[in-house]
């Protein structure tokens, strides 16, 4: 179908009257055809530009020929700011210029979005925009009083491009899910969430912020959509809080977490605690279940000497607690610093062979000979596939020279 006429440049060579009818507000090519209809956002625009009302403006339209111009069925305003033009432009559109279509509701993102753009607040963009003629849609409650950069993620839906309307509910786990990718805390997420006008399938508690808080890491720490929680942590909620473990256990089901990480004992025993710390002080950081490779036997071993269990009682309670040993590994009678040593060298975990590199560099950070690191490792489970004839010599050993 052939097209008409591009429609050519005013003839007028007042510098506004360039910039009105350019599509873009740009005082250049493209030129706005007066058989289309004049978006009522471009009137508002034109007046945010120039420093006109968008009654003169409107004057001024049809003086240049563009006779159908929409309307808003509010009055107009009687003066649009430059700052406002950031509320008027739509965030949907990521090319060109296009206004905010007075006749549809505007959105959530739009009234989000522009408000971080003009570092307002929810509430104050959604009024002014209201007062420039648009209509604005309604959430569960009324929009927050106060700017938060961070609310543009908070209504991201996913990282296609979607994103959260006015009344939607927002799903325990996506609530985790953004509170991850914006690095703060899930109970700050679901407050400001509502704050936004969204629905939650459960009410922020204050206590849930120590309930989701296992560790101080960066990022926060923060149980996740993913992240189960450590045995440790429930334990220590418990006796912070004096909840029981079942009532903990509820309200992180209901806020979206996955099952804890391990087993929670009916009767915790005095050093629980103590041996799921890494560092075995019963504080955080706690131990993560490992269900590909199992404990760490250095671990077990640490612990003996810390608790005064033998490894072989280590290993029952921490089996029992849900935090299992590899099954090639096997644990000596009693703990012992060197094999602590010899264990913090090793780099490979029991799904692993044991190469000469790693026999030798075993050899060289503990001072043992070879032969006695590859000896002690198999004794202790590790498998050394390699048909290697190992040095009894210890490393930095000298042989005496013969005298002369």
């Amino acid at each position: 179908m052939p097209r008409g006429p591009k429609p050519h440049a005013p003839e007028s060579e007042d510098p506004d009257d360039i910039l009105i009818a350019s599509k873009y507000l740009n005082s250049r090519y493209p030129w706005r055809d007066p058989a289309e209809r004049v978006p009522y956002g471009i009137v508002l625009l034109v007046a945010a530009q120039l420093k006109w009302s968008p009654a003169a403006v409107l004057v001024r339209l049809g003086e240049l020929g563009y006779a159908d111009v929409q309307r808003s069925e509010a009055p107009l305003p009687a003066v649009v700011e430059p700052d406002d033009a950031a509320l008027i432009t739509s965030v949907d559109v990521r090319f060109g210029l296009t206004p905010v279509d007075v006749d549809k509701t505007v959105s959530l993102r739009q009234v989000v979005v522009s408000a971080a753009l003009t570092n307002r607040a929810p509430a104050e963009a959604a009024r002014r925009m209201t007062a420039l003629g648009y209509r604005v849609g309604t959430g569960a409650r009324p929009l927050s009083e106060s700017a938060d950069l961070r609310d543009v993620g908070l209504i991201r839906t996913d990282h296609r491009g979607s994103w959260f309307d006015w009344g939607d509910e927002v799903s325990a786990g996506q609530v985790l899910e953004t509170a991850r990718d914006l690095l703060c805390s899930p109970h700050y997420a679901a407050d400001r969430l509502i704050a936004l006008g969204l629905r939650l399938p459960y009410t922020p508690e204050p206590g849930d912020e120590r309930l989701l808080k296992y560790a101080d890491v960066p990022g926060g720490g923060w149980i996740g959509r993913w992240t189960t929680a450590p045995v440790g942590h429930i334990l220590t909620v418990a006796r912070e809080t004096g909840r029981s473990h079942a009532d903990i256990l509820a309200r992180l089901s209901e806020l979206g977490c996955q099952r804890p990480g391990g087993n929670i004992p009916d009767t915790p025993e005095p050093d629980d605690l103590v041996l799921l710390s890494e560092n075995l002080d019963g504080r955080l950081p706690w131990l993560m279940k490992n269900d590909v490779v199992g404990l760490q036997l250095r671990h077990i071993l640490r612990a003996s000497l810390v608790t005064g269990r033998s490894p072989a009682q280590v290993t029952e309670r921490l089996t029992a607690l849900g935090h299992r040993l590899h099954e090639n590994a096997n644990v000596p009678e009693t703990a012992d610093e060197t094999d602590i040593r010899l264990l913090e060298t090793v780099t490979r975990s029991y799904l692993d062979d044991v190469h000469l590199e790693h026999v030798l560099r075993g050899a060289s950070l503990t001072g043992r000979s070879p032969s006695d690191v590859a000896t002690r490792l198999t004794e202790l489970g590790y498998q050394l596939p390699d048909e290697v004839t190992y040095p009894e010599i210890r490393p930095g050993a000298r042989t005496q020279a013969p005298a002369a």
